[in-house]
């Protein structure tokens, strides 16, 4: 399965919408979507991640370096992931639970919620 990364704006976020497989192949489309957002003076970013159904452990090494990236720049990361595990891309949320990095993350179930300054993020 391929992976696709659109991108849109919503308010002061720059919200890249990621459909497919997150593995060792794709990852580096992600990577690169990420910091030509940063490249481009875009430092709030959603990676909504509610439409991908597999990532490894470069996926999750993707997530990690993004959220490195982002406080490093003085940015903000946030992940659009179901809360509910029988919704799709809930693997995402089970693999990085599993890994125990679930907790370092911003999470949101929606577009709405994740670009909303009011909302709170989702727990861990």
């Amino acid at each position: 399965m391929t992976l696709r990364v659109t991108e849109s704006a919503q308010g002061g976020w720059t919200v890249l919408r990621i459909r497919g497989e997150l593995d060792l192949v794709t990852s580096p489309a992600v990577r690169q979507s990420v910091h030509d957002a940063v490249a481009d003076g875009r430092h709030d970013v959603v990676l909504d991640l509610s439409e991908v159904l597999f990532c490894d452990s470069s996926g999750v090494g993707v997530l990690i370096a993004a959220r490195r990236l982002m406080r490093s720049c003085g940015g903000r990361l946030r992940l659009i992931l179901p809360a509910r595990g029988a919704e799709e891309g809930s693997h995402v949320n089970r693999v990085l639970a599993a890994l125990g990095v679930r907790r370092l993350f911003e999470v949101y179930p929606d577009r709405y919620a994740a670009v909303d300054e009011r909302s709170r993020p989702l727990s861990a």
